[in-house]
């Protein structure tokens, strides 16, 4: 048997370890302790970015490539969702605090490879479908549209993501990607409460009484682009990449023509989004094209 003093001293030890255990603010990580009791003032989430895409394959396949090949998603819609309790079930394949590699080489809002900082939706699609009448898009059924509208609505209120920075794959990578189509629910999102959609008033206000389809000035599309966040020169040069840019700013708020031509149309729509979302910002640079 110990001597009292031992056995004394053990247990003053073992309360002094327990309290300190126990303390506010104090986590045991098995061979050290963190202090948590004097959080930074200035910090924020990681999560600044939600990013819409579809799929191109069913849900066997998505979810096959997307668990096993060296791409993947946070969460993926199904186009016939389960339901439990009434509610829909969504796969969730990577945890919102860990990186996901849904996004690739992409520009937003002046931040860069968005994979580290943005959640990636994949929605059970098969985008373009070519055919002897020419191209149609698959659309998004309607419990498909439900689910994916409570999942982002909770995100985006989680994260308090601004709704310029709701975007579709092609926003962010114009030059290679066109996900997630001309068919998308950008607008019932938008009423649902999540993402950016321009105020008809302030387009036919913009408009000023010009053709829909009368040429803009190239180099103030641009510009007016790039403020809102696309990487796009500014040159005045309609080149293949600012078509491109032009093309995947108009699939996303105005689908009925997106054939990349600087109209008078899309120039009212962009200044309509900058009048209401970012009407103090300064121009994000972009590099011109190589």
């Amino acid at each position: 048997m110990k001597p009292a003093s031992s056995r004394l001293a053990l247990l003053a030890l073992a309360a002094t370890l327990l309290t300190t255990a126990c303390a506010p603010g104090i986590i045991h990580h098995n061979t050290y302790y963190t202090d948590t009791s004097r959080p930074a003032r200035y910090q924020d989430t990681r999560i600044r970015f939600l990013v819409m895409h579809y799929t191109e394959i069913d849900e066997k396949q998505s979810l096959d490539v997307l668990t096993q090949e060296q791409v993947s998603a946070h969460y993926v819609v199904s186009d016939h969702p389960e339901e439990k309790h009434g509610e829909p079930i969504i796969w969730q394949l990577v945890p919102e605090s860990q990186r996901a590699w849904h996004a690739g080489i992409s520009f937003w809002q002046g931040t860069t490879e968005l994979n580290a900082a943005s959640i990636g939706i994949e929605n059970v699609n098969l985008g373009p479908i070519d055919g002897p009448q020419g191209r149609t898009w698959q659309p998004y059924p309607p419990q498909q549209v439900d689910a994916l509208i409570r999942l982002a609505k909770d995100i985006v209120t989680r994260y308090d993501i601004p709704p310029t920075r709701v975007v579709g794959h092609s926003d962010i990578a114009p030059q290679r990607k066109i996900d997630p189509g001309p068919v998308f629910p950008w607008k019932q999102l938008y009423d649902a409460g999540v993402g950016a959609w321009p105020d008809e008033s302030t387009v036919t206000k913009e408009l000023a009484g010009r053709e829909p389809h009368a040429p803009a000035d190239v180099r103030a599309l641009q510009q007016k682009l790039a403020r809102y966040g696309y990487e796009v020169a500014t040159d005045g040069v309609l080149d293949d990449r600012t078509r491109r840019v032009f093309a995947a700013f108009q699939m996303h708020f105005r689908p009925a023509d997106y054939s990349g031509n600087p109209d008078a149309q899309t120039d009212a729509i962009a200044q309509a989004l900058l009048d209401k979302y970012v009407p103090n910002a300064t121009p994000e640079p972009a590099p011109a094209a190589p």
